[in-house]
């Protein structure tokens, strides 16, 4: 058995190098590449990567969206286990035994996501259930107590975030990948929708892996166009999965002046 790490950057090479030198200390035990694909970043981020031992690099040339480099990634790769891990992560020693160790033993599991913490220790909801009206609402009403108490207990979920995703390669293949219409944000509800409805697997939480996740960087330095490029995928999701509802949100997205 073997695990392929695919890495999406974009205009990152600080957090980039941070997360492949975390990687490099801390490194699962089982066989493993390393592959960064680069979004068409100006920064120095694919020089700065293949200083680094062992990392592969490929570039997209442009920047063609979130999954259309992981699905690249992929293509790339050869490894049975693939991870999925944004550049503004870091590995902690043991981070990806313990998520790996957990797949293998759940029955019927497809995809585990490990507990993702800030640069503080503050656990994020990094899961959830399928995207609808009503849960969009509740989710976004938790509250930090409940994000704690529930990121502290494995369990089932609909969907982990993309930010750290394992699954079999067989498995992503088998689903056709990440949908590539979702150019940024939601792909990870929807690849692990796939992975349930299509393939019958499980989607796991668990707490006995723990990633840091630098969130919202690249976001800070963009915000306007990470907003546009959320809504956008938002309705295209809305489209694919519950078409019912989205005059509704097409109405209140304009109604708010938030209309990508």
């Amino acid at each position: 058995m073997s695990l392929s790490i695919v890495i999406v950057s974009y205009n990152a090479r600080a957090d980039l190098v941070n997360c492949l030198l975390s990687l490099k200390k801390n490194p699962p035990s089982m066989p493993h590449d390393i592959l960064v694909v680069d979004n068409g970043s100006e920064d120095g981020s694919v020089a700065a990567a293949q200083r680094i031992p062992g990392v592969r690099t490929i570039e997209m040339g442009r920047n063609a969206g979130f999954s259309a480099a992981n699905n690249a990634g992929i293509r790339e790769t050869a490894g049975e286990l693939v991870l999925l891990l944004n550049s503004d992560t870091l590995v902690p020693p043991g981070a990806l035994d313990a998520l790996i160790t957990r797949f293998e033993s759940a029955a019927d599991t497809g995809v585990a996501g490990p507990r993702l913490v800030d640069a503080e220790g503050r656990p994020e909801l990094s899961f959830g259930r399928m995207i609808s009206p009503w849960n969009e609402f509740r989710q976004k009403r938790r509250t930090p107590e409940w994000i704690a108490r529930e990121t502290a207990r494995e369990q089932f979920v609909d969907w982990v975030s993309g930010a750290c995703l394992l699954v079999r390669r067989d498995d992503a293949v088998a689903v056709g990948l990440l949908d590539e219409r979702f150019f940024l944000y939601t792909e990870d509800v929807d690849f692990c929708h796939a992975i349930r409805k299509k393939l019958g697997r499980q989607i796991l939480f668990t707490p006995a892996a723990t990633i840091t996740h630098l969130r919202g960087r690249s976001r800070a330095a963009m915000p306007e166009a990470s907003r546009r490029l959320y809504r956008a995928s938002h309705l295209a999701f809305y489209e694919k999965h519950r078409p019912l509802y989205l005059p509704l949100l097409k109405l209140y997205l304009r109604r708010r002046g938030e209309w990508p």
